[in-house]
């Protein structure tokens, strides 16, 4: 059974940080890129960042570049989310979501989301 569990989320005020987990289990996780998509209410859900499985590569959506990190460690089936410099606008759910690569092509995995509110 596959489980993607996300935690890390909460309230900060504007400017502050928060880093976000998504431990999986039940994949084989090398053969997956990771991804943390957001929704907003009201709002179709977007992609955040990538951390691509192999090669090693990472993509962000511009509104997030420069303030937020996605990073992954394989030897804990985890992949994180350092955000700083949070906005208002980054307040939404957020989701980790595993996709299949290779062998695990067509495969996507999603957690339940985790609510993170940034107060002005």
């Amino acid at each position: 059974q596959v489980q993607l569990v996300e935690s890390g989320g909460g309230l900060v005020q504007v400017g502050g940080s928060l880093r976000l987990s998504c431990a999986a289990s039940g994949i084989t996780f090398s053969f997956y890129a990771m991804k943390w998509y957001r929704q907003a209410p009201g709002k179709e859900r977007e992609l955040v960042a990538t951390f691509s499985g192999n090669p090693y590569m990472t993509n962000y959506a511009d509104s997030v570049k420069g303030r937020f990190t996605i990073s992954r460690d394989n030897a804990k089936n985890t992949v994180y989310l350092q955000m700083n410099s949070l906005k208002p606008d980054d307040t939404a759910v957020y989701y980790c979501n595993a996709h299949g690569v290779r062998v695990a092509a067509g495969k996507d995995y999603w957690g339940q989301g985790t609510q993170v509110t940034v107060s002005s």
